[in-house]
């Protein structure tokens, strides 16, 4: 599986992105796909992620009510639309997808897309 991440900037607070995740590979395999962001000096997590087949969503609590997760799947693709974005949005996110345990549960990463949140 092959991750490619888009969509980060700088944007100013109380603003929106949307982050694009184009998924290629073996795409039967996905389980679960999903955003991390890692703030610099701190560790990587989880935003939010959604199973790729039926759509259930998980989010952080903090971005819980702005950030809305989506996938298109006829065009193998993740988004992460973020609203009101504030400086503690700050960090660089990374699409990731583990595939099904019957595939052996495998992580794979995107490169990270620098969001920049700030007057």
């Amino acid at each position: 599986v092959q991750l490619q991440a888009s969509g980060g900037g700088l944007v100013q607070p109380g603003g929106s992105l949307r982050l694009s995740c184009v998924a290629s590979g073996d795409i039967f395999a996905i389980d679960v796909v999903g955003w991390y962001r890692q703030a610099p000096g701190k560790q990587r997590e989880l935003v939010a992620n959604t199973t790729y087949s039926s759509g259930r969503t998980n989010y952080k609590p903090s971005v819980e009510g702005r950030f809305t997760i989506s996938r298109n799947i006829a065009g193998n693709t993740v988004y992460l639309q973020m609203n009101r974005l504030s400086p503690e949005d700050t960090a660089v996110y990374y699409c990731h997808a583990q595939t099904s345990w019957i595939w052996g549960a495998k992580n794979y990463w995107g490169q990270g897309t620098l969001v920049t949140v700030s007057s």
